[in-house]
């Protein structure tokens, strides 16, 4: 998901996609991520784009990355990114994840082996500094919402789901419920969460895994220190 415009750290980084920031020895965040997948063995890659979507399309060019458009990013959520990507979520078991999220090999390879369905990664380490909060019992989903507070917290949502291929169907027509319901300020977990009801929404924690979602500045600050590179300057230029 790489439609919207990202508008916490917007100021830093010259109104640019937040997937096209440079993280330095020749990389963007995107490019990261899609050499990621690849050496983890995931061929299928495809990405919605709606802001500035030209200058994603061009930085990943030849990538074999499908593109998808949410023309409507000004004023809709992730929700109706996913809506638009319907067609590819169909056939195979998926990770959905945010385009401004960064993660290395080792925190692929233990997502692509878990197994319990639908599941949402969570880091645990991170209940102080957490943005999105999830809390969680025995790996199932209880509580969401940035407005968790104290007890409730169990951990930070990473960004990043996976949905096996024998939910699919189901994932697709609540989707199509809540879009057809003009509910396309939700998020793309919203789906989830609306299901949790009805089937145990499951949580995995990263087990202390290194991994930054950029909506901050000090979110990009720490992938630059865990790659041991300045970011002192902030123009972020992708190179």
């Amino acid at each position: 998901m790489a439609a919207g415009r990202g508008t916490r750290i917007s100021r830093h980084i010259g109104g640019r996609p937040k997937c096209t920031l440079s993280i330095g020895n020749g990389l963007t965040l995107i490019e990261h991520t899609v050499e990621k997948l690849r050496a983890g063995g995931v061929n299928d890659i495809a990405l919605v784009v709606g802001y500035q979507a030209h200058v994603v399309r061009t930085l990943l060019a030849g990538k074999g990355v499908m593109f998808y458009h949410n023309p409507f990013f000004d004023v809709t959520n992730s929700i109706a990114s996913a809506w638009f990507a319907m067609d590819f979520i169909r056939d195979d078991d998926i990770l959905v994840l945010n385009g401004d999220v960064f993660f290395e090999g080792d925190l692929l390879d233990m997502m692509l082996a878990t197994t319990v369905n639908p599941v949402l990664f969570s880091d645990e380490t991170r209940k102080d500094e957490a943005d999105y909060k999830l809390c969680y019992e025995d790996g199932r989903l209880l509580k969401y919402g940035k407005e968790l507070q104290g007890e409730d917290i169990t951990g930070e949502y990473i960004g990043i789901a996976r949905i096996n291929a024998d939910l699919l169907p189901v994932f697709r027509q609540r989707l199509n419920e809540l879009i057809n319901s003009q509910e396309h300020a939700l998020w793309w977990e919203d789906v989830l969460y609306s299901l949790s009801q009805e089937m145990t929404i499951n949580v995995k924690d990263v087990g202390g895994l290194f991994w930054a979602e950029v909506d901050y500045i000090e979110d990009y600050n720490r992938i630059m220190k865990h790659r041991n590179l300045a970011s002192d300057d902030h123009d972020m230029s992708s190179t």
